[in-house]
C-alpha cells in the first residue's frame, strides 16, 4: 500500500509575471502591465495541479528561508499536498521571470536559488517518502545528478516520470527508468540532436523511445499529444479552448498523466485526461492558481 499517488521532485520558484504587448526583441525595452508574484516552479506546480485533482501528493523540494519560500509552503499547504519533503534554506527561494503577450504566449527565465541546492544527499535521506509513492515525477530545474539519484532509490513497482525541462543530454540510466518521457517540440529536439532532422512529431516519438526510455509522450499544444510505445504511436487530440496564459500549463499535463497512470490508465488514455487538464489550465492566468479540480475537468 502506498501512501502518496504521486511524489515530485523538482523545483519551486516564485514566479514573476508582467504582461506585455509584445516581448522585447534584443537590446530593446517595453513597458508592462503591473507585477504579480504567483507561486510556481515546474515541481511545486505539478504537486499543486495532481493534488487539486484529488491525488494524495508530496513534494520534495527546496526553497529559502524567505517570504518567496512562505508564499511556496502556504501554497502547498492550501492545495493539500504534503509538503514534508520540502527543504527550507541555503540558499534565496528561486525566481522565475514571466512576460506573458496577449496571446498568452510567455518567455520565462529562471534564476535557480535554492533549486540548485536540492542535492543527491537530500534525496537520500528523503528515501522513505520514495518508497512510499507509487509514481514519482521530476524535471530537471533541480541538479541532474539528484534526478539520477531519484532513479537510483526508486521503490520496486513503482513507476518514474520525466519532463526534462531544461533540456539537456541524459544519462542511460535515467532514460531507461522514464516510463514516460514527456516532452514537447522544443525539447524534443534538443534531446535528439543531429537525429531530429525530421519536421513529423511521429517520427521524433519513434526515435525518442529508440534511446531508451520504456515510453514516450511528445507534448504539441493546440495539437494535442502524442504517445508511443513498444504498441506504436497514438495520437491524442487536445480540447479547443480560448488560451489566456500558457504558464504552467505543461506542468499540469504532466501531473494528470503521472497521476492517471498510477491509478491503472493505459497511457494513451491518461494523455487524453492530461489533455483536458492542460486545456482548463491555459484558460486562467497564473499557473498553480489556473489548476482545476477534478469536477472542473469533468465539465469542460
Amino acid at each position: 500500500m502506498y501512501d502518496y499517488d504521486l511524489l515530485v521532485v523538482g523545483s519551486a520558484n516564485a514566479d514573476l509575471v508582467i504582461g506585455v504587448e509584445r516581448r522585447p526583441a534584443a537590446g530593446e525595452t517595453v513597458l508592462g502591465g503591473d507585477l504579480a508574484v504567483h507561486p510556481g516552479g515546474k515541481g511545486a506546480n505539478q504537486a499543486v495541479a495532481a493534488a487539486r485533482l484529488g491525488a494524495r501528493t508530496a513534494l520534495l523540494a527546496r526553497v529559502g528561508d524567505d517570504a518567496h519560500g512562505r508564499l511556496l509552503l502556504d501554497s502547498q499547504r492550501a492545495a493539500g499536498v504534503d509538503p514534508v519533503g520540502v527543504l527550507v534554506g541555503g540558499a534565496p527561494t528561486g525566481v522565475a521571470l514571466i512576460t506573458v503577450d496577449p496571446s498568452g504566449d510567455n518567455s520565462i527565465v529562471v534564476s535557480p536559488g535554492a533549486n540548485a541546492r536540492l542535492t543527491p544527499a537530500d534525496v537520500r535521506a528523503a528515501v522513505s517518502l520514495l518508497l512510499a509513492s507509487r509514481v514519482v515525477s521530476a524535471q530537471l530545474e533541480i541538479p541532474l545528478e539528484t534526478v539520477v539519484e531519484v532513479v537510483r532509490n526508486l521503490a520496486e513497482g513503482s513507476r518514474f516520470v520525466l519532463n526534462p525541462s531544461p533540456p539537456r543530454p541524459l544519462p542511460t540510466e535515467v532514460l531507461a527508468a522514464c516510463d514516460p518521457l514527456i516532452v514537447n517540440e522544443h525539447e524534443a529536439r534538443v534531446l535528439l540532436g543531429d537525429l531530429g532532422v525530421s519536421e513529423e512529431p511521429e517520427d521524433w516519438a519513434r526515435l525518442l523511445l529508440a534511446t531508451g526510455p520504456r515510453s514516450v509522450v511528445v507534448t504539441l499544444g493546440a495539437e494535442g499529444a502524442l504517445v508511443a510505445d513498444s504498441s506504436g504511436v497514438t495520437r491524442v487530440p487536445s480540447v479547443k479552448v480560448d488560451a489566456v496564459d500558457t504558464t504552467g500549463a505543461g506542468d499540469a499535463f504532466t501531473a494528470a498523466l503521472a497521476w492517471k497512470l498510477g491509478s491503472g490508465s493505459a497511457l494513451a488514455e491518461a494523455a487524453a485526461y492530461a489533455a483536458r487538464v492542460g486545456a482548463a489550465a491555459v484558460t486562467k492566468r497564473g499557473a498553480q492558481e489556473s489548476y482545476p479540480t477534478a469536477p472542473e475537468v469533468d465539465s469542460l
